[in-house]
């Protein structure tokens, strides 16, 4: 499962790189940092997580992305 959800995540980041964004930003990251209209649209796509779009970005800052080893913990 934890192959699988890496494999997601790169290709979201591949999607927002393509679209002009940030290599290792998530589109939801990007469109909640720069309050982009498609934000409604992504968080109605993730309707299960309150405010889908900010707890990506919030995942960005907290660098939840990256392996453990690399962290500032």
């Amino acid at each position: 499962m934890d192959h699988l959800w890496q494999i997601l995540i790169a290709i979201d980041q591949l999607c927002n790189t393509l679209l002009g964004g940030w290599a290792d930003e998530t589109l939801s990251a990007r469109c909640h940092r720069t309050q982009s209209v498609f934000k409604p649209l992504i968080n109605t796509l993730f309707f299960w997580q309150a405010d889908h779009c900010k707890q990506a970005w919030q995942w960005e800052i907290d660098r939840q992305d990256l392996p453990v080893e690399y962290r500032n913990v």
